[in-house]
């Protein structure tokens, strides 16, 4: 197989987003220089969560922080971030004075 073809070749992601105790989990076929915010678009996730802003949401690809714009490799699993809500540390002190 020549470089080209290769280059040519889809690759196989995934995207991942859990929000309460629903789990959003979709395998695509992406082609090569897919970013991960295309992968996301693609996914569907904005028509299952229609509420998500999905350009102020933070993305990695397996626990790493990744940049939306970030070309996506075969396997890569780019994960969607929920926005925190609470302050940790306001939440560790609760538990402290339980």
């Amino acid at each position: 197989m020549s470089e080209h073809e290769a280059q040519n070749d889809p690759l196989q992601v995934s995207v991942a987003y859990v929000e309460g105790s629903e789990h959003f989990w979709r395998c695509l076929q992406v082609p090569a220089g897919t970013t991960a915010a295309q992968a996301v678009a693609q996914s569907g996730l904005q028509q299952r969560f229609p509420h998500l802003e999905l350009s102020a949401l933070k993305l990695g690809v397996f626990a790493k922080p990744v940049k939306a714009d970030r070309v996506l490799e075969n396997g890569d699993r780019v994960e969607v971030y929920r926005p925190i809500t609470a302050d940790p540390e306001a939440l560790a002190g609760e538990e402290a004075d339980s």
